[in-house]
């Protein structure tokens, strides 16, 4: 499950659009939400979104770090972390399996929180 995590930040950071769109499932729904963008739901709002970032050649490269997989049946959860040049994101990544292949229905990337070494993992006056 983790490799399909890994596989879909290597085709983001090689730039690699059909690579991209191969990593998203065809058979379920699909939504993405980009960072200061508005909800993409369907396969061709998300598939324009991929294709205008990845051809974008001034698109920053995004590392990841500390993924976590949570699998509940056929659906894993991913969080993890996405560096780039100036920032760091908070990500989410929802695979659902297809055919046997885990596929990517969802992702969702954010601003993270800056957090000192000093201050609790886990704030309750922070949840709704």
């Amino acid at each position: 499950m983790l490799s399909a995590n890994a596989a879909f930040y290597s085709a983001f950071r090689d730039r690699d659009v059909e690579r991209m769109l191969g990593l998203w499932a065809s058979d379920h729904a699909v939504a993405c939400i980009h960072p200061g963008w508005q909800i993409l739901r369907g396969h061709a709002q998300v598939a324009a979104s991929w294709r205008a970032i990845l051809d974008n050649p001034t698109a920053p490269a995004v590392q990841h770090r500390n993924s976590q997989a949570l699998v509940i049946g056929e659906t894993a959860i991913v969080t993890c972390t996405e560096e780039l040049p100036e920032v760091e994101l908070a990500a989410t990544n929802v695979f659902a399996r297809e055919r046997g292949v885990w596929k990517l229905v969802h992702h969702q990337a954010g601003p993270a929180r800056s957090r000192s070494r000093s201050e609790p993992d886990f704030d309750p006056e922070l949840l709704n």
